[in-house]
């Protein structure tokens, strides 16, 4: 049984996929950390000083109640809160991750096209099969007349 499940993992496919989750969550804490400390910083400065991880909606107040200085006061006060701005941190990580593997994808597209054929400058004689040119109109070998191509 394990020589089996041995045999199992050592799998082309399994093994493929494996390496493709480890890159994968190695890459999304990339693009997680590229957004939060790259890009929405300068954003946020833009807009005047806002962190968007603190952009929340108060539903139900806690204890004591609101408002509170940071989405991490209200949680600590036990209100209930619609966190939007982590949402939006959310939305720009996928978006940056769908985008990178679509590089990808469109990349390994262009990598597996085979070229188109040539096109052929010959053909075979309909009437003794020898190869002559494309353009021929009579057959070198067998002297037969041919249709115009």
């Amino acid at each position: 049984m394990f020589k089996e499940f041995r045999e199992f993992i050592i799998k082309g496919n399994v093994l493929d996929l494996a390496v493709g989750i480890i890159l994968g969550v190695a890459f999304g804490a990339i693009v997680k950390s590229l957004v939060d400390d790259i890009l929405m910083p300068p954003v946020g400065l833009a807009l005047g000083g806002l962190d968007f991880k603190d952009l929340y909606l108060t539903l139900k107040q806690g204890t004591p109640a609101g408002p509170y200085p940071s989405l991490a006061g209200a949680q600590e006060a036990g209100a209930v809160t619609v966190n939007y701005g982590a949402f939006i941190n959310n939305v720009i990580n996928f978006l940056i991750v769908g985008f990178a593997i679509f590089l990808v994808v469109r990349t390994a597209n262009r990598l597996r096209r085979q070229p188109a054929p040539p096109t052929p400058d010959t053909k075979p004689c309909p009437y003794c099969k020898s190869t002559i040119a494309i353009a021929a109109t009579r057959c070198p070998q067998c002297t037969s007349e041919l249709a115009a191509a």
